[in-house]
């Protein structure tokens, strides 16, 4: 059953320790700018995003790479890059319709999310617990029970908020 990374950006708080974990990961050295995972972050509206490669199922990486470096591991259900084959032309990062490849300039390589050969570090080290890796079949019942929560709570607002309202107190009993 194919994984993938799913992320809550209600809990992010923008700390950016994936982006360290997944640094030392990689390179061995503690440099969020050659991590794979990059936190976009908007601080007036206290938003956070890491951006991270999607591993799309139609990769315009994959599509453009004009040596077949970068491939499919249909086990992992991840885009991998085979170093060998790489030439360096970085049509994949200009490609990438997220912005989830970038170059190594300390590597002299293109990199992005390898998802830690099926162990993603940044899910277990982020302290919100605001990146998930979780088997692709649960992702929609996840978002549908979230969704379910709350508008169960928007109904009961409401009613709290109306209590005249009879109708829409009867309708959220069912809930």
């Amino acid at each position: 059953m194919t994984k993938m990374l799913i992320l809550d950006t209600d809990k992010c708080a923008g700390c950016r320790l994936c982006e360290m974990v997944c640094s030392i990961k990689h390179t061995n050295k503690c440099n969020p700018s050659r991590a794979c995972v990059h936190v976009v972050k908007w601080d007036e509206f206290g938003f956070f995003l890491p951006m991270r490669c999607q591993q799309c199922d139609d990769a315009a990486c994959l599509a453009v790479c004009p040596r077949k470096a970068i491939y499919r591991n249909e086990e992992q259900g991840c885009v991998l890059i085979d170093y060998d084959k790489c030439i360096g032309c970085k049509a994949c990062i200009i490609a990438c319709p997220f912005g989830a490849m970038s170059y190594d300039v300390a590597l002299r390589r293109v990199v992005k999310c390898d998802l830690c050969n099926g162990d993603p570090q940044c899910v277990k080290f982020c302290p919100m617990e605001a990146i998930e890796y979780i088997d692709s079949s649960c992702v929609n019942l996840k978002k549908m029970r979230e969704a379910g929560f709350k508008i169960a709570n928007l109904i009961s607002a409401l009613c709290e908020n109306d209590k005249n309202n009879h109708n829409l107190s009867k309708f959220s009993k069912h809930i």
